[in-house]
C-alpha cells in the first residue's frame, strides 16, 4: 500500500487542498494517510475532515492513521512512499511576532517576513532542526520516499535538506504556476489570449517570466505598455481611484481590488522590476519589495506609500487568517457532505506522475546542479522538471539574462550562507547571511546587524538550537 505522510496536519484548508487533490486520483485512493501533528485538537479535526473526504471522494477505500506529538514521528513516517511537509515551527506566537518586533526597534520593517531578511533566515533557523529530525528518521524507516515540501523559507529549508541528509527532496510553490495568467488577468489581456505560453525560471520568489506569448506572438511588448499605463495612472492620482477604475471597467474580474481584505492595491513593486529589468518576477509585489534594498528605506518613507508596500502585512494576515481559517475550519468540519476540486498544487500530480508513469511537469525547487549556467552550484533553484516514475527530474535551463541572475545572486548568498548557520550552527555564518541580505544591509550598519541578531538569539530562546 502506497503510504502518504502528512507533517503539520493541523493546518485543515490546506491538508483539504493537498490530500482532497489525493483522493480524487484513481492511483492514490487507497493509499494510506499518516496524518502528523503535535496539537491534539488540530489533529483530530485533520482526521475527521480527511476520513469525511475518503468517503465521500472515494468510497471510504484509503486509510486514514493519526499519530500525535514526536514520540509517534518514526511510526508515522514508517514506511512512508511520500512525506508532505506543511509544518509551522513557533507559530505566529511568538515566533513570527519576534521576527518583526525586534528588528522594528532597529527602524527595519519588513513585509511577510517568511523568505529572506532577517524573517526569514531565523524562521529558516528554528525549522531547521525539526526538518532534520525528519530526515534522520525517514532515513533510518523510509529512506527511499520523496520529501515534498511546502514550508517556507523554501530556497533555504530545501537547501538544508538536500545537502544536510540523503532524502530526495523537492520544494514546491504554487507561485510560478498562477503568474502569467494572474498578470493578463490584471493587465485585462487574459480574455484576447487563446493560445498561452510561459516559459519562467530563476530561484523560489523571485524567478523570472522570461517568455509570454499567445502561440507565437509575443505578448510582452503590449504587457510593458499597459503596465507603464497602470504605473503612471496610480502616479497621478490615488490608488483609491485607481482600484474604482479598474472596478468599473472590468467587474468581477478585478474583484480582488475590490476586497477589503486584499491589501497589494496594485503590482506597482513588480511593474517597476519589470520596466527597469526587462522580465516580471514571479512573487507578489509585497513580497518582492523586501527582496531587493529599492521600496523599503526609512529615510524614504514615501516610497512606501507611493508604492503601496504594506508594512507589517504577515503580521496582518496571520491575524485574519487565524479568524478566517477557524469560521472555514467549523464549515468544512461540519459539513458531512463535504466534497472537493482538485487544486492547483502540484503535491498530488508528483505522486500520481510518480504512481503510474505518466509524465507532468512542474517547477520545483532543486539543487543547481548546472541547470542554470550563470547561478552558483550551491544555489536552490526554481526550474521545469519532468516527474514520471523515475522521479523529480529536473531540466537544464541555461543561463539567464544577466541582470536577472545578478539580482538572483543577491538573495543566493544570503540563502547559501543561512543554510550554512543552520548544518554548522555556527554563530557567525547567521551575521553573515544577515549582513548580506539587500533589505538589512541598505538600512542598518554592520555593529547594527550584529546586534539584531544577538537580539533575535535571544529573544527566540528555546526555539533556536545552540550556536557555537
Amino acid at each position: 500500500m502506497t503510504k502518504i505522510t502528512f507533517l503539520g496536519a493541523g493546518s485543515v484548508v490546506f491538508v483539504k487542498n493537498i490530500i482532497g487533490d489525493c483522493l480524487l486520483c484513481p492511483e492514490l485512493q487507497t493509499a494510506e494517510f499518516a496524518l502528523y501533528d503535535i496539537d491534539a485538537t488540530r489533529l483530530g479535526e485533520a482526521r475527521l475532515l480527511v476520513e469525511r473526504l475518503n468517503e465521500n471522494l472515494a468510497g471510504g477505500s484509503a486509510k486514514v492513521s493519526v499519530f500525535l506529538g514526536k514520540k509517534n514521528l518514526r511510526a508515522a513516517l514508517k514506511n512512508a512512499s511520500y512525506v508532505i511537509n506543511a509544518v509551522q515551527v513557533g507559530g505566529y506566537k511568538p515566533c513570527t511576532v519576534t521576527d518583526f518586533e525586534i528588528p522594528k526597534k532597529y527602524g527595519l520593517r519588513q513585509t511577510i517576513g517568511d523568505t529572506l531578511g532577517i524573517g526569514g533566515i531565523f524562521r529558516a533557523l528554528r525549522t531547521a532542526p525539526v526538518m532534520l529530525e525528519f530526515a534522520r528518521t525517514m532515513e533510518d524507516v523510509a529512506p527511499d520516499a520523496w520529501f515534498l515540501n511546502y514550508t517556507n523559507p523554501m530556497a533555504i529549508l530545501t537547501g538544508v535538506m538536500l545537502r544536510g541528509s540523503g532524502i530526495k527532496t523537492v520544494g514546491l510553490c504554487h507561485s510560478v504556476q498562477e503568474c502569467a495568467d494572474l498578470l493578463l488577468k490584471e493587465l485585462d489581456l487574459r480574455g484576447q489570449v487563446d493560445d498561452l505560453m510561459w516559459t519562467i525560471a530563476g530561484i523560489n520568489h523571485m524567478a523570472w517570466l522570461l517568455d509570454i506569448r499567445d502561440g507565437k506572438k509575443d505578448l510582452y511588448p503590449e504587457i510593458k505598455k499597459r503596465a507603464a499605463s497602470v504605473f503612471a495612472l496610480a502616479k497621478r492620482g490615488s490608488v483609491e481611484g485607481l482600484r474604482r477604475h479598474y472596478a468599473r471597467k472590468e467587474g468581477k474580474d478585478f474583484r480582488w481590488w475590490l476586497s477589503p481584505h486584499y491589501k497589494r492595491d496594485t503590482d506597482l513593486v513588480r511593474f517597476e522590476t519589470m520596466l527597469h529589468f526587462g522580465y516580471y518576477p514571479t512573487e507578489s509585489s509585497e513580497h518582492h519589495a523586501e527582496y531587493t534594498p529599492y521600496w523599503i528605506k526609512s529615510h524614504k518613507p514615501h516610497l512606501v506609500r507611493e508604492y503601496n508596500i504594506p508594512l507589517d502585512e504577515y503580521i496582518r494576515r496571520c491575524e485574519e487568517q487565524a479568524r478566517d481559517c477557524k469560521k472555514q475550519g467549523e464549515q468544512i468540519l461540519g459539513d458531512k457532505n463535504i466534497t472537493h476540486e482538485r487544486s492547483i498544487e502540484y503535491g498530488s500530480r508528483i505522486m500520481q506522475a510518480m504512481e503510474n508513469g505518466v509524465p507532468f511537469r512542474i517547477h520545483g525547487n532543486v539543487a543547481n546542479t548546472g541547470l542554470i549556467t550563470n547561478l552558483p552550484e550551491k544555489a536552490i533553484v526554481e526550474v521545469p522538471c519532468l516527474v514520471d516514475k523515475n522521479g523529480v527530474q529536473p531540466c537544464f535551463f541555461g543561463g539567464l539574462p544577466e541582470q536577472c541572475a545578478a539580482l538572483n545572486r543577491t538573495n543566493i548568498n544570503v540563502q547559501i550562507l543561512a543554510i550554512e548557520a543552520a548544518l554548522t550552527l555556527e554563530r557567525e555564518k547567521i551575521y553573515h547571511a544577515a549582513s548580506l541580505d539587500p533589505h538589512t544591509g541598505a538600512e542598518l550598519t554592520l555593529k547594527e546587524i550584529r546586534s539584531l541578531c544577538d537580539d533575535l538569539i535571544r529573544a527566540h530562546g528555546r526555539w533556536l538550537p545552540k550556536f557555537k
